[in-house]
């Protein structure tokens, strides 16, 4: 099945990333989408759409992050908004991030074969994190940034990455998710990444303003060598 590139708007607004979470069993996106919006997303991405709040906003692409072994949420996070996920989620691991730091979406990065979190994430929430996610996370900042979530868009075939790196810096992060990573941009030279895509193993969502060459880039890495 072809890897598909998609550009969409969610709520009028080209920062797709920051509405939703994904892997490549389901989706969680905000309540308030149009049929045609949340077709989009199962059509692009090939999961099941969850329509749920987090902390109450429509966030969830900031406040959660995971693969495909486990998802990590806020603290803060309400019981409506725990079990909605806990029950459509099947045996997929689901946590509360002990953290004071409730954008956990920006603090971790993740595919199956590893992660990246905030340098200053908490020993516990480090563990915590690496039991649900199954893999080992590394705490670092990307090209000086430290909210990483925000800098890296990663699944287990490439990933693309904030362009304002060291190529040293590329390959600590190609050895830690063992994906061949690019630099690049989304949305009309937007340095944040993954605030305007989100992907998985079988396609992607870019934002409306995401250009030409920008989309190859992003179809290049992601479906790897071979495929179209």
């Amino acid at each position: 099945m072809a890897f598909e590139v998609v550009k969409a708007q969610i709520f009028g607004n080209s920062n797709v990333g920051v509405y939703i979470f994904a892997n490549d069993r389901l989706a969680l996106a905000p309540p308030g989408l149009t049929p045609r919006e949340v077709e989009l997303i199962q059509s692009a991405l090939k999961v099941d759409v969850i329509m749920t709040t987090m902390l109450g906003t429509r966030l969830a692409g900031v406040l959660v992050a995971g693969n495909n072994n486990g998802i990590l949420l806020p603290s803060g996070v309400s019981d409506k908004e725990l079990q909605a996920i806990k029950g459509a989620v099947g045996d997929l691991n689901v946590a509360v991030l002990p953290s004071k730091n409730n954008a956990v979406g920006n603090l971790i990065v993740a595919n199956d074969k590893g992660a990246v979190a905030y340098v200053g994430l908490e020993e516990e929430a480090l563990k915590v994190a690496s039991d649900v996610l199954g893999v080992e996370v590394v705490k670092r900042s990307v090209g000086g940034i430290i909210t990483v979530g925000a800098t890296v868009a990663v699944n287990n075939v490439g990933g693309l990455v904030y362009p304002d790196i060291t190529d040293d810096e590329l390959k600590d992060l190609e050895d830690i998710f063992k994906v061949p990573l690019r630099t690049g941009t989304i949305n009309f030279g937007v340095s944040f990444v993954r605030t305007g895509l989100v992907v998985n193993s079988k396609g992607a969502i870019v934002g409306y303003d995401t250009t030409g060459p920008e989309l190859v880039r992003i179809q290049t890495v992601f479906s790897g060598p071979g495929s179209s």
